[in-house]
């Protein structure tokens, strides 16, 4: 398990790998956020500093851009200019919550959570007082739906190699990994039962292998967990540092297998005691991961 970027990052979060570009993205969450991106191939780093929280992003069909799951809703981040343009919001009468978890699904939807916003602006935590989030689907036409209400903390969605299974609603107040049988041509989940649980940490973000296996980042935890199609613990990838947030494989091949973390809330002695908190960390645990579908929207 090597510390492949020093970034320090206050809650990191979003990890996804963009083939086209051969970058891996990911964010710093609290304000003010930071977009990263690493070019695998060169191992060069570039970050960029935005005007609200963002919480994930993915890659588009225009070639210029990133979609981005931010405070107010979805925005357009573009790659040239810098420039981060909101597009949407879904909820105007929740101006205490933000989007969290982002993902495509194989038609190049984009899904987003949203969640009650539990980060001051100084970095802070603050308390989750209520489940006042959702579930939504976005469309290449930019209409919106919603699917899930009364989430807590919305986490990891991710689709199974054939696309028939969506993970979702990893409502880490309740500490379960949800699937759902999928319609792909449809973009309708149904069907939500129990996935998976784990006794170490609470479930944050995931991707899925070529397998079929998910592959589950534990905040609290030490570590990421792969579990097989049926839910059953097959793996656990130890790490150095306890908040562990996100995963996804990336490179010519998807074969590493890159992890954000986080020192969010931690003291002072705790950092000292796990200095590589907050770092994005890589290893290569045998198997490869999927490619991450584009929002298949125009958004010029």
């Amino acid at each position: 398990m090597e510390s492949l970027v020093a970034c320090g990052d206050h809650l990191g979060e979003g990890a996804c790998y963009d083939s086209k570009r051969g970058r891996l993205w990911w964010v710093d969450v609290p304000t003010p956020s930071r977009l990263h991106a690493l070019d695998v191939a060169s191992g060069e780093t570039t970050r960029w500093d935005m005007p609200q929280m963002i919480a994930a992003a993915r890659p588009c069909a225009d070639d210029g851009a990133l979609m981005v799951a931010c405070h107010g809703g979805v925005a357009r981040f573009d790659l040239n200019s810098g420039a981060l343009t909101p597009l949407l919001d879904p909820e105007p009468d929740k101006p205490f919550n933000r989007s969290n978890d982002a993902g495509t699904d194989p038609k190049g939807r984009f899904w987003f959570g949203a969640m009650q916003n539990n980060i001051a602006p100084d970095g802070a935590p603050i308390a989750i007082v209520g489940r006042s989030g959702a579930l939504y689907r976005l469309d290449a036409d930019m209409s919106l739906t919603r699917f899930e209400a009364d989430i807590g903390i919305s986490n990891t969605v991710c689709w199974s190699p054939d696309g028939r299974t969506m993970y979702f609603f990893c409502d880490t107040l309740d500490r379960v990994i949800f699937a759902y049988d999928y319609d792909v041509d449809d973009g309708v989940p149904s069907n939500r039962r129990p996935f998976a649980t784990f006794d170490r940490g609470d479930p944050d973000g995931s991707t899925v292998d070529a397998d079929g296996c998910l592959w589950n980042a534990r905040w609290d935890g030490h570590c990421v967990v792969r579990f097989t199609p049926r839910g059953e613990i097959d793996q656990v990838v130890e790490r150095p540092v306890a908040k562990v947030t996100s995963c996804a494989f990336g490179g010519p091949n998807l074969d590493p297998l890159f992890i954000t973390t986080s020192r969010y809330g931690m003291s002072a002695a705790d950092r000292a005691a796990a200095p590589l908190s907050g770092n994005l960390f890589v290893c290569r645990p045998g198997v490869k991961g999927l490619p991450t579908p584009a929002f298949a929207g125009a958004l010029r």
